[in-house]
């Protein structure tokens, strides 16, 4: 069989390689009554301060007028809040509630152990070069990635 275009173009690797790989996890999120876009949010606002609308909607691939929604539906539901900055009453940053963080928390683990699933084939310094490699082309290409 011959070689098709996609089966060397970056884009195609890149969605494909992103479908394979996150395909089961995103089935584990039904167990943790997450969607995929509520665990991108709650993920995202898991470690640290609470973020503006568009740095969220950044980092979790939505544009910000989707995750305007999206944030307006877990707020409803206890799983994130808005918030006037102190420094500037005229930013808002949404942050994790308590209920986020534990619903998060069991997700999380999941998620730590599909990643080393997914990375089991590969040797610890094979894994570290994946993952920067994919850091330098976000950065090269869009938004910055905070480094580890």
């Amino acid at each position: 069989m011959s070689v098709r275009f996609v089966d060397d173009y970056l884009l195609y690797l890149l969605a494909r390689a992103s479908t394979e790989v996150s395909g089961h996890f995103h089935k584990q999120l039904k167990q943790h009554r997450l969607q995929v876009s509520e665990w991108r949010v709650l993920a995202t606002l898991s470690d640290g301060d609470g973020m503006t609308l568009g740095e969220l909607a950044d980092r979790a691939l939505q544009r910000q007028p989707t995750m305007s929604k999206i944030i307006d539906r877990m707020e409803g539901s206890g799983l994130v809040e808005r918030r006037q900055s102190e420094s500037d009453r005229r930013r808002v940053c949404v942050y994790i509630t308590n209920d986020g963080r534990n619903r998060v928390d069991a997700a999380l683990y999941d998620a730590k152990i599909h990643e080393a699933e997914v990375l089991s084939d590969y040797g610890e310094k094979e894994a570290a070069v994946l993952k920067s490699v994919l850091k330098s082309l976000i950065e090269r290409n869009g938004v910055p990635v905070n480094a580890d």
